[in-house]
């Protein structure tokens, strides 16, 4: 592994800056730069060009996704980054099509996938608390964060990339401990990279 595209999926508002963010994805790309990595930062930000993002995803030997979760899933800028980008990846950049054939219509779904071999680590902030999951007295039924993430997985499985463990910053708005998450985060990268 030595190329990581850093996707930083953070949507501005008012009350969430992305500062956060932000400094995990520097935290995460100066790690890796002083471990050899290169590294390249995709943000929501930017003029999107379809071509270049494909051309990345096949550049890079591991993808990290840094984002928010707001309402249950990713903002909606990155959501509109999959639709452009990853529709276009499936003419064979990121995927064969859904991997079935007309002789077996029913079968494989979901294996047409060609970045095998590439892996993809989630890192997540959320205004939740730890104790919300895996607590079935808690909000979440004794959800786990990577049964929220469950569509995120599916999508990076769709193109056949192996995940790493997700890392993820608890309760940032309203009982925040942003020096034990970036001990924590680098502790996670300095672990699996």
């Amino acid at each position: 592994m030595s190329n990581i595209l850093v996707i930083n999926g953070h949507q501005y508002y008012p009350f969430s800056e992305g500062k956060l963010n932000a400094t995990l994805v520097d935290t995460a790309v100066t790690l890796l730069q002083n471990k050899g990595y290169k590294t390249h930062i995709v943000t929501m930000q930017e003029n999107i060009d379809v071509e270049q993002q494909l051309a990345l995803h096949q550049w890079a030997d591991a993808i990290i996704f840094q984002s928010p979760i707001n309402w249950m899933g990713v903002t909606w800028s990155f959501k509109k980054y999959m639709d452009e980008v990853y529709t276009a990846g499936m003419a064979g950049t990121l995927c064969q099509g859904d991997g079935r054939s007309a002789s077996t219509p029913t079968e494989g779904y979901g294996s047409g996938g060609v970045l095998k071999g590439k892996k993809y680590m989630m890192s997540i902030t959320l205004n939740a608390p730890k104790q919300a999951f895996n607590n079935t007295a808690e909000f979440f039924d004794g959800k786990s964060v990577d049964d929220l993430l469950f569509p995120m997985h599916m999508n990076f499985k769709f193109f056949n990339l192996t995940a790493l463990p997700t890392f993820a910053c608890f309760d940032v708005m309203k009982n925040e401990d942003i020096e034990n998450d970036l001990a924590l985060f680098t502790t996670h990268i300095n672990k699996h990279f």
